[in-house]
Protein backbone atom coordinates (compact mmCIF):
# COMPACT_ATOMS: atom_id res chain seq x y z
CA UNK A 1 0.00 0.00 0.00
CA UNK A 2 3.21 2.38 0.67
CA UNK A 3 6.19 2.41 -1.22
CA UNK A 4 9.56 4.14 0.37
CA UNK A 5 12.29 4.93 -1.55
CA UNK A 6 15.60 6.45 -0.18
CA UNK A 7 18.21 8.55 -1.69
CA UNK A 8 21.09 10.50 -0.78
CA UNK A 9 23.68 8.56 0.79
CA UNK A 10 27.62 8.52 -0.15
CA UNK A 11 30.64 8.74 1.43
CA UNK A 12 31.64 12.02 3.22
CA UNK A 13 34.58 12.90 5.83
CA UNK A 14 33.56 13.61 9.51
CA UNK A 15 32.26 16.77 9.90
CA UNK A 16 30.76 17.00 7.11
CA UNK A 17 26.98 16.66 5.46
CA UNK A 18 24.32 15.00 3.78
CA UNK A 19 20.78 14.90 3.00
CA UNK A 20 18.60 11.84 2.92
CA UNK A 21 15.37 11.63 0.88
CA UNK A 22 12.50 8.89 1.58
CA UNK A 23 9.71 9.40 -1.07
CA UNK A 24 6.22 7.76 -0.27
CA UNK A 25 4.20 6.37 -2.80
CA UNK A 26 1.55 4.34 -3.05
CA UNK A 27 -2.93 3.96 -2.38
CA UNK A 28 -2.39 4.85 1.34
CA UNK A 29 0.52 7.35 1.48
CA UNK A 30 -2.75 10.14 3.05
CA UNK A 31 -3.03 7.18 6.20
CA UNK A 32 0.82 7.79 7.17
CA UNK A 33 0.64 8.90 10.66
CA UNK A 34 4.54 9.04 10.87
CA UNK A 35 7.63 8.31 9.58
CA UNK A 36 10.73 7.12 10.82
CA UNK A 37 14.80 7.18 9.97
CA UNK A 38 16.58 3.72 11.52
CA UNK A 39 20.02 2.56 10.66
CA UNK A 40 22.14 -0.23 10.92
CA UNK A 41 26.02 -0.73 11.25
CA UNK A 42 27.73 -3.33 10.51
CA UNK A 43 27.47 -6.02 13.51
CA UNK A 44 24.77 -4.07 15.19
CA UNK A 45 21.09 -4.03 15.65
CA UNK A 46 18.82 -1.48 13.75
CA UNK A 47 18.79 1.76 15.68
CA UNK A 48 16.43 4.99 15.53
CA UNK A 49 17.35 7.73 14.89
CA UNK A 50 14.39 10.27 13.70
CA UNK A 51 10.66 10.46 13.42
CA UNK A 52 8.43 12.54 11.99
CA UNK A 53 4.41 12.87 12.28
CA UNK A 54 3.48 13.22 8.30
CA UNK A 55 2.07 16.83 9.68
CA UNK A 56 5.30 17.48 10.57
CA UNK A 57 3.68 18.62 13.77
CA UNK A 58 5.67 16.62 15.86
CA UNK A 59 9.36 15.47 15.95
CA UNK A 60 12.01 13.18 17.92
CA UNK A 61 15.53 12.74 17.69
CA UNK A 62 17.66 9.97 19.33
CA UNK A 63 20.29 11.87 21.42
CA UNK A 64 23.03 10.79 19.56
CA UNK A 65 21.72 12.58 16.79
CA UNK A 66 20.10 15.66 18.82
CA UNK A 67 21.56 18.98 17.15
CA UNK A 68 23.52 17.64 14.28
CA UNK A 69 20.21 15.89 12.39
CA UNK A 70 16.88 17.65 11.29
CA UNK A 71 14.07 15.88 10.59
CA UNK A 72 11.55 17.28 8.08
CA UNK A 73 8.66 16.37 5.07
CA UNK A 74 7.68 18.45 2.02
CA UNK A 75 3.71 17.35 2.11
CA UNK A 76 3.43 18.07 -1.65
CA UNK A 77 6.43 15.87 -2.43
CA UNK A 78 5.22 13.03 0.02
CA UNK A 79 8.76 13.51 1.13
CA UNK A 80 10.68 12.85 4.26
CA UNK A 81 14.47 14.05 4.61
CA UNK A 82 16.87 13.76 6.90
CA UNK A 83 19.28 16.71 6.89
CA UNK A 84 22.54 15.58 8.52
CA UNK A 85 25.17 17.98 9.63
CA UNK A 86 28.41 17.42 11.32
CA UNK A 87 28.85 13.47 10.52
CA UNK A 88 31.31 11.29 12.52
CA UNK A 89 32.40 8.03 11.75
CA UNK A 90 30.26 6.10 14.36
CA UNK A 91 27.18 7.56 11.89
CA UNK A 92 28.15 4.98 9.01
CA UNK A 93 25.40 2.92 8.72
CA UNK A 94 22.70 1.78 5.59
CA UNK A 95 19.58 4.63 6.55
CA UNK A 96 16.04 2.97 6.15
CA UNK A 97 13.06 5.20 6.69
CA UNK A 98 9.79 3.54 7.13
CA UNK A 99 6.37 4.37 8.13
CA UNK A 100 3.29 3.72 9.96
CA UNK A 101 0.02 3.68 8.89
CA UNK A 102 -2.95 4.48 10.89
CA UNK A 103 -1.35 4.64 14.40
CA UNK A 104 1.33 6.41 16.09
CA UNK A 105 4.17 4.58 16.55
CA UNK A 106 7.26 6.08 17.53
CA UNK A 107 11.10 5.04 18.15
CA UNK A 108 10.52 0.81 17.87
CA UNK A 109 11.15 -0.25 14.82
CA UNK A 110 8.87 -3.25 15.10
CA UNK A 111 5.73 -0.59 15.31
CA UNK A 112 6.46 0.68 11.74
CA UNK A 113 4.36 -1.08 8.58
CA UNK A 114 6.48 -0.51 5.85
CA UNK A 115 10.09 0.30 5.08
CA UNK A 116 11.94 1.13 2.52
CA UNK A 117 15.53 -0.29 1.01
CA UNK A 118 17.95 1.32 2.39
CA UNK A 119 21.07 3.79 1.78
CA UNK A 120 24.32 3.87 2.70
CA UNK A 121 26.37 6.72 4.82
CA UNK A 122 29.76 6.41 5.10
CA UNK A 123 31.77 8.86 7.04
CA UNK A 124 35.33 8.67 7.04
CA UNK A 125 37.81 10.39 9.50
Amino acid sequence: QVQLVESGGGLVQAGGSLRLSCAASGFTVNRISRVGWFRQAPGKGREFVATISWSGLSTYYADSVKGRFTISRDSAKNTVYLQMNSLKPEDTAVYSCAASIGVNTGVDPLAYHYWGQGTQVTVSS
